[in-house]
């Protein structure tokens, strides 16, 4: 009884909040796995519009709150999160069983169920959609949380998308945010058997505490990408591409490239090309004082992450052209101890050159020893064979070829498939080794028949076990004294106590009275 009685007082506060999102949750899920095609689709539009529509608003505000970034880029990515997910998705079937009559199986889909994505501050709501139109996608509900530095516009957004997938039909409850996040709330989340799985995008302690989290995890591990320019590259275009990509959301994305490795025969030329595409090439001292300012004691100063090329330089105390938009850092060696050899989450690019591409490729091999194993790489080259080398030697799941890595590994500039989470599979200690897509949220039960050709195969052309939405699912269900009397529960998105109408000053006064009695009986007992 003691040890009950202490567990009720010190309940750290946020658990109960968890685990009342997770049965709301649970509930959403349970309803939801039972829509068929056609109304999944219309959740999912619906959703996926309101993302896009409202794109601008998000980015803005996603710039204001935290600091990061470019808001016309993170534009982008939000329409290319929500409608431009939905267009690639357009053909795919998460719901739908399917029949192969001559393997005689019949292959029954099932959504993951409760989905619990942490989402960065570095693409916040860019993440947010991308998750929870995947899991609309296959039925299964989300809980977002979001990161601290990030929440309101995290928030609002996830919010925004809980009434539209709503008022389409959805179940309340089939998106949910975290308003505050904590750790005794998240590690709750995490935890709770009711999570069916994990989505972790973002530092390496989140993604490692997914994993340890005791419930399926679907994480990815940092980049650190290295970019080969060879003599046969096309260096106008080379020089453009690999500009633009570091200075993409002021290189926030964990695929931008970080260390340039140029051959020594096209280095002149290529470094003149990317001056008038608008970086600027440090001198000696300026290296110096930036690699003091950018990594102190050794450690990537984050308050840099996602600024401006001019904010850096103004910290170093560097002059540049207002029309810069990276800056690009000269070193001899890739080494544990060179810091610009390592990931800058900013539009710093190292730069090292090489007598060949061969050793262009050992260069490269070099960066990810430090980090980003399993991530991706880039390549600017016309020779097939340099390619396929570099392609085969380097521990990477992805190379852009001719394009820029930023939205080149990412899916939205190559025909990979568009994602906010990039796995590393194998190299990177991740279950993911793919971009993370709808198929990853879905599982399917089979039905295998006796593969005796004698043994008939049923007729299942047709029978569909799902039901179709009339848009009429009942409210999450609540404690009548959370409810007024007559009231009546309204569908939306947020925290319980906001959704329901409030007890009236009776009912609370004689809650907290009960309350009182109760938690003055315990300490009674704990003190005996």
């Amino acid at each position: 009884m003691s040890e009950i009685t202490i567990d009720l007082l010190t309940e750290p506060a946020g658990v109960a909040r968890a685990r009342a999102m997770l049965q709301r949750a649970e509930w959403a899920a349970l309803s939801f796995t039972t829509f068929d095609k056609a109304s999944v689709d219309r959740i999912v539009a619906a959703v996926a519009q309101v993302g896009a529509s409202r794109a601008r608003e998000f980015a803005e505000k996603a710039v204001a709150e935290t600091g990061f970034g470019v808001v016309e880029h993170k534009v982008l990515k939000n329409i290319a999160m929500s409608t431009g997910i939905v267009e690639t998705y357009r053909d795919h079937d998460y719901v739908t069983p399917r029949i192969d009559p001559t393997a005689k199986i019949v292959e029954v889909p099932r959504p993951a169920g409760v989905v619990l994505a942490l989402t960065p501050s570095t693409n916040p709501v860019a993440t947010v959609l991308f998750n929870t139109i995947l899991a609309l996608m296959t039925r299964s509900v989300v809980v977002v949380s979001p990161h601290p530095m990030a929440k309101r516009v995290c928030a609002e957004a996830a919010r925004a998308l809980a009434e539209a997938a709503v008022a389409a039909g959805a179940p309340d409850g089939v998106i949910q945010v975290v308003d505050e996040p904590s750790v005794p709330l998240i590690n709750t989340l995490m935890q709770d058997e009711r999570t069916s799985v994990i989505l972790a995008t973002g530092g390496t302690p989140v993604v490692r505490s997914a994993y340890s989290s005791g419930n399926p995890a679907l994480g990815v591990g940092p980049g650190n990408v290295p970019v080969l320019v060879d003599a046969t590259a096309d260096l106008v275009e080379a020089a453009r591409l690999i500009v633009e990509s570091k200075s993409f959301d002021h290189g926030i994305l964990c695929t931008n490239e970080s260390v340039l490795i140029v051959e020594e025969s096209a280095h002149a030329n290529l470094l003149r090309h990317m001056t008038r595409a608008g970086a600027h090439l440090l001198e000696a001292d300026e290296r110096d004082r930036l690699r003091e300012v950018l990594f102190p004691g050794g450690h990537f100063d984050t308050g840099f992450v996602g600024k401006s090329a001019a904010e850096i330089a103004s910290a170093a105390d560097i002059r540049v052209a207002p029309n810069t938009k990276i800056l690009v850092a000269p070193f001899d060696y890739v080494v544990p101890e060179e810091p610009l050899a390592h990931e800058k989450l900013c539009p710093v690019l190292g730069l090292v050159r090489v007598p060949t591409a061969s050793r262009g490729i050992d260069a490269a091999k070099a960066v990810l020893r430090l980090t980003g194993k399993g991530h991706s790489a880039a390549i600017h080259s016309n020779d097939a064979n340099t390619i396929m080398a570099y392609g085969a030697a380097l521990p990477v799941l992805r190379i852009s070829v001719n394009v820029g890595n930023s939205l080149g590994s990412s899916g939205v500039a190559t025909n990979l498939a568009p994602s906010m989470t990039i796995g590393t599979g194998f190299y990177g200690r991740s279950s993911l080794g793919e971009n993370l897509q709808p198929k990853h949220l879905v599982q399917y039960t089979r039905l295998a028949y006796n593969a005796d050709t004698a043994v008939p195969f049923a007729n299942f052309s047709g029978l569909n076990p799902w039901q179709a939405s009339t848009g009429s699912v009942p409210p999450y269900p609540v404690a009548s004294n959370l409810v007024a009397s007559g009231s009546v529960a309204q569908p939306v998105s947020g925290s319980l106590a906001q959704h329901y109408e409030p007890m009236t000053n009776e009912a609370a006064a004689l809650r907290e009275e009960v309350r009182r009695i109760v938690i003055e009986e315990l300490r009674r007992v704990v003190r005996n």
